[in-house]
Formats: C-alpha cells, structure tokens, sequence
C-alpha cells in the first residue's frame, strides 16, 4: 500500500489562507470516504473534515465550519482543503487518509504537510 502524499503547507499569517492537495492510492481512494486529519504538537491526531466518495457530502469539526472547505478530483485520486481565515490554532500538521465509517491502519499514513500560522 502506497501512503498518501500530502502537500501545499508552509507559513502563513493569520487571517491567510493555504490549499492543501493529497494524492493517494487508489487503493486508499477509490471509492471510499476521505477525510482531512491534524496533529497539533503534544495532541493526538483528530479528524478536521470528512468528504463522501462522490464528493456530494461534507462534514467538518465545528472549529473550522465556514473556514475550510473539502473536495475531491475523482478523476485524480486527489483531494484539497481549501483553508481560510486562518488561525494560530489551525497550526499543525495535515494529514489525508481514508475517511469516516473506516478507520485509517496504523501503516497507512504520509508524512503529512506542515501548516503554521503566526498571530
């Protein structure tokens, strides 16, 4: 199995925003839920966002309703998360993987993207 690989993170203010991208395998992909996962320094990994495997359905924790919006490239094997009016909160490393009724296996993760907003 091919973990997916995250990209698009970096340094941003706060009030900025940054679009992550996710290719994964289709074997992780196709088909299935996706979701946005995020491990703040010294937190456990928590589910940010989660999208249907058609992309018609989103749900989202309630700290990032109306900030991110989640989608999906079928055609690609890729999924973004357009992340806006950041906040120092927000910093963390993201993490795409598959989503909500499943439960990512311990081996499946990327190394992630980095996202950091300054105050």
């Amino acid at each position: 199995q091919v973990q997916p690989v995250e990209s698009g993170g970096g340094l941003v203010q706060a009030g900025g925003s940054l679009r992550l991208s996710c290719a994964a395998s289709r074997s992780i992909f196709s088909g299935n839920p996706m979701g946005w996962y995020r491990q703040a320094p010294g937190k456990q990994r928590e589910l940010v966002a989660s999208i249907s495997s058609g992309g018609s359905s989103t749900t989202y924790v309630d700290s990032v309703k109306g900030r991110f919006t989640f989608s999906r490239d079928n055609a690609r094997n890729t999924v973004y998360l357009h992340m806006n009016s950041l906040k120092p909160e927000d910093t963390a490393v993201y993490y795409c993987n598959i989503g909500p009724p499943y439960v990512p296996s311990r081996g499946s993760w990327g190394q992630g993207t980095q996202v950091t907003v300054s105050s």
